[in-house]
């Protein structure tokens, strides 16, 4: 070692003190990046859950028919027709936040949703003012699909490049507050239907998760506005055709990481679809149907982290095909046992199975997605290959899943729909395994 060097280690600012500071600061943005990306994601995850879990309530109030199921095919209908928004959310914000930067397009889809959300809530019902509230509450779903279209592929890049490691932890933390989006769902499904009448659910009841959200908007907009765009973003070269890169240049990849997606949004709305069935196709009592909600709601908040640290040891791919796996054996079985024995112990089993299979599926998805694609093109590439995914197989899975009940009888439906997504997720994993090496 040269006198020179040696007198370099040996001063304050030298390698040996700056090496340690760069770590920390490096660690101290990846945190302030969790809080930034995840308050915006489960806020909208929120909002999308708790739709679907007044979904009854809701087709009454703006889809009345005669017809107690036609109502509830609308209600489910227009919460399936905004993941149709959802690509070109993503297409159009991915776009932007690649170009102008992930901070920029984090902005636009909490603004977004905000609008949507205050829609909703300041709607009148079909009573009032006949078809248009329908049309309304149509408008607001289109918007929020927009909104989260753009969301968890922008969020998703920019937690990941801030994480100085543990990519699959951090990243994690998006399906953690997405299980916290559900379980304050689920909270205000229970407490709702249990300390209202009826007549008040009806009136205004309602209505309180979604003035909720509204008036947690502006938090995330204010903590997103103080951060800093991430290093990563910043070094790297812009795309001068992100969208024509995505298709033409990364479209193996882009179709092998909707494949993969696909379990994780039918987990999820697998998981919504369940009060619902526990409710109309059970006959459960309402209170002891949302707690199903909960304990989705709280695997996935508390066990996305841990999972995520086991992803970062044993590799992403592995974890989720584990999970798929398991989910072809149980899928059936989980739903013949509910179907045989209704009650809440009975519900409450099968909600823990399936909830630890779909979060172990679920978190580490953000790592191996956002390794799928270069940084020119990630928010693009992410926010695409997501949405078609949850829009092709999970967006109409409550409609689909009304629909074939009401035409087949068959209340084991769920259980088969679940098993088939789980084997084509299975076979997409092992192509980005082999194909496109992911671990």
């Amino acid at each position: 070692m040269s006198q020179e060097t040696a007198s370099l280690d040996a001063q304050p600012g030298g390698p040996d003190s700056v090496l340690p500071a760069a770590k920390s600061s490096a660690q101290n943005n990846a945190r302030k990046a969790v809080v930034a990306a995840s308050i915006g994601n489960g806020l909208e995850w929120f909002d999308l859950i708790v739709y679907g879990t007044f979904a009854v309530t809701i087709s009454k109030l703006f889809f009345p028919t005669t017809n107690e199921t036609a109502s509830l095919l609308l209600a489910f209908a227009s919460f399936g027709v905004s993941f149709i928004m959802r690509p070109l959310g993503g297409i159009i914000i991915g776009r932007y936040a690649d170009r102008a930067g992930r901070k920029a397009g984090m902005m636009v889809s909490i603004l977004v949703m905000f609008v949507g959300t205050l829609l909703i809530v300041v709607a009148p019902t079909a009573g009032a003012i006949g078809i248009t509230a329908s049309i309304l509450v149509l408008l607001a779903r289109l918007l929020q699909g927009f909104a989260t279209g753009g969301e968890f592929g922008t969020a998703t890049a920019y937690l990941i490049e801030y994480a100085p490691n543990r990519k699959a932890f951090y990243g994690s933390w998006q399906v953690a507050t997405q299980g916290g989006g559900i379980l304050l769902a689920g909270i205000f499904g229970f407490v709702l239907n249990s300390y209202l009448s009826s007549q008040a659910l009806e009136s205004w009841g309602w209505r309180l998760p979604f003035i909720f959200a509204l008036a947690i908007g502006p938090v995330g907009w204010y903590i997103r506005s103080k951060m800093q765009e991430t290093p990563e973003f910043v070094a790297s070269e812009r795309s001068k055709g992100p969208l024509k890169e995505t298709f033409i240049a990364n479209g193996g990849r882009l179709w092998a990481i909707v494949g993969v997606v696909s379990l994780g949004s039918v987990g999820v709305y697998i998981a919504l679809f369940m009060p619902t069935y526990a409710i109309v196709n059970l006959g459960m009592p309402k209170t002891a149907a949302f707690i199903s909600t909960l304990i989705f709601g709280l695997v996935m908040s508390l066990g996305s982290p841990f999972i995520g640290m086991l992803a970062d040891r044993v590799g992403p791919a592995r974890v989720m095909t584990w999970a798929s796996a398991g989910t072809i054996v149980v899928g059936i079985p989980a739903f013949l046992l509910l179907i045989a024995a209704p009650a809440l112990p009975t519900m409450i089993l099968v909600e823990l199975i399936l909830s630890v299979l779909a979060t172990a599926y679920f978190a580490p998805l953000p790592a191996i997605m956002s390794s799928m694609f270069p940084a020119r093109i990630r928010s693009t590439g992410l926010s695409l290959g997501y949405n078609i995914g949850v829009t092709l197989f999970g967006g109409f899975a409550p409609f689909i899943l009304t629909w074939l009940i009401g035409s087949t009888g068959s209340l084991v439906v769920p259980g088969y729909y679940l098993v088939a997504i789980a084997v084509l997720a299975t076979v997409s994993l092992a192509i980005s395994r082999k194909v496109y090496h992911q671990a």
